[in-house]
């Protein structure tokens, strides 16, 4: 059974500030939700984060600990970041996309699918609830780190 969950929201931000914090690796684990800490552990074949690049991200999910790794697919800042899982405990495919919103600011979307077979293949409806609400809280603590004022 698949999970394919997908969430939104304006940012009111350009386009650029938001994907440039959001595309970083580094920030990982301040906005996304159950991620404990996020390392690079590969870099792409030109260096660095792009086309290539492996990140490997310690989450906490419904309580379990989960380690997996995720490389970077496609990578067109500020527009695009597709990465897919290559380690963990289910096949994933995670995307974020950035792009200048009606009216002004940032239309930031994400995208996550999943083959929830197996045992979580069972919990495969609780767990498309869980991801879409942590996506949901993913997107609000992006707004709200990029427009607090500086330290």
């Amino acid at each position: 059974m698949g999970i394919d969950v997908t969430v939104e929201r304006t940012i009111p931000l350009p386009p650029e500030q938001v994907a440039a914090y959001a595309m970083d690796w580094c920030h990982d684990a301040e906005w996304t939700q159950g991620i404990r800490t996020a390392e690079l552990t590969r870099e792409a074949d030109g260096g660095g984060f792009g086309v290539g690049a492996e990140v490997t991200r310690t989450a906490y999910f419904l309580g379990k600990r989960i380690d997996y790794v995720l490389r970077v697919a496609a990578h067109d800042p500020p527009r695009l970041l597709d990465m897919v899982s290559v380690a963990g405990p289910m096949p994933m495919h995670v995307t974020y996309t950035f792009e200048a919103a009606p009216g002004g600011g940032t239309l930031a979307r994400i995208r996550v699918r999943g083959d929830a077979s197996g045992l979580y293949g069972l919990a495969a409806p609780l767990m498309g609830r869980k991801v879409r609400s942590s996506l949901v809280k993913d997107l609000r603590d992006l707004e709200q780190r990029l427009s607090a004022p500086p330290d």
